[in-house]
């Protein structure tokens, strides 16, 4: 999928004038382990994560902590996961489709000002939706040594959402997010996986009140990827090390124009540990802990996920 991403933040500060964190939501260390194939063939498949994020501090362009008293920001994210991969043949692939659905279960937020700089909600987030191509495993004399997929993600602003709050679950527009996943097995034990992404983000024609007196605002482009590798330390468990990365590369622009220190940047890694209860049932559980971070929140989240195939 997709994660759930750092939810959009508008933070309106007379110390240092208006700024913002404009991205929509993207994958950031939702999928690691063997990610660039689906474990049991074609069928249908149940996604289900759980995410605890958690962050003392909000950074500005400079990666200096902003002006408020307190910058604290806690939530937890739950997101269901359909996916089906069909019989049906293109080449050497498989069609499929996938859709995700968010929900904020919970969100906190303190700025030390009884968040009178910072307003928030919870709520029913942006559904996600996607065709992809998932291509065939590519074997060697021990197994699978290569499998990779294409997935045209599309963000739809389903989302629960007010020009009234600073942190919403939806994002008010549109956003191409395409993919390529891949993994690869130096032996049949050891394997690493990425998925790369690309960013286009379409114009929010309701941006709210902490943007200011602006009519409309279009997130810059960006790039973003999942890393992963794992080791299986019986033919059940494999342990692991996963990481996302961020950058925004083209500004933001707010009524048409450009606007300069305002781009995102974050990266962040952790351990991770995957146990198969079979070919049909897998928990995969993962940290992050976030690194030189700029116009984003700074801290650290704790995920669990479940994969089932009917």
């Amino acid at each position: 999928m997709s994660q759930i991403r750092y939810l959009p933040l508008a933070l309106a500060i007379a110390a240092s004038g208006a700024q913002a964190y404009d991205l929509p939501v993207v994958n950031l260390g939702l999928t690691s382990f063997l990610d660039g194939g689906l474990p049991a063939g074609p069928g249908w498949y149940l996604q289900q994560y759980f995410q605890n994020y958690s962050a003392d501090r909000l950074r500005d362009e400079n990666g200096d902590r902003i002006g408020l008293p307190k910058t604290e920001l806690d939530y937890q994210v739950a997101v269901t996961q359909v996916s089906y991969l069909s019989n049906l043949r293109l080449g050497n692939a498989s069609l499929g489709l996938n859709a995700l659905l968010p929900i904020v279960t919970k969100m906190d937020v303190d700025d030390g000002l009884n968040n009178a700089a910072l307003k928030a909600q919870d709520g029913v987030g942006d559904v996600l939706i996607g065709p992809f191509i998932q291509f065939d495993p590519i074997m060697g004399p021990d197994g699978p040594r290569f499998v990779h997929r294409i997935e045209l993600q599309v963000n739809l602003p389903t989302g629960e959402y007010s020009d009234k709050r600073d942190i919403n679950p939806g994002n008010n527009a549109v956003s191409f997010n395409p993919y390529w996943a891949a993994t690869y097995w130096f032996n049949p034990k050891w394997s690493a996986s990425v998925r790369a992404h690309y960013l286009y983000n379409f114009r929010n024609d309701d941006p709210g009140y902490a943007f200011g007196d602006v009519s409309d605002i279009q997130a810059g482009q960006a790039l973003h990827a999942n890393f992963a590798t794992e080791y299986a330390v019986t033919p059940q468990l494999r342990l692991g090390i996963n990481g996302y990365w961020l950058k925004q590369i083209s500004d933001t622009k707010v009524d048409g124009h450009e606007v300069s220190g305002r781009r995102e940047k974050v990266w962040a890694i952790g351990p991770g540990a995957m146990y198969s209860f079979s070919q049909d049932d897998h928990l995969v559980v993962n940290a992050y802990f976030e690194q030189d971070v700029e116009n984003r929140p700074d801290g650290s989240r704790l995920q669990v996920r479940y994969i089932h195939h009917f």
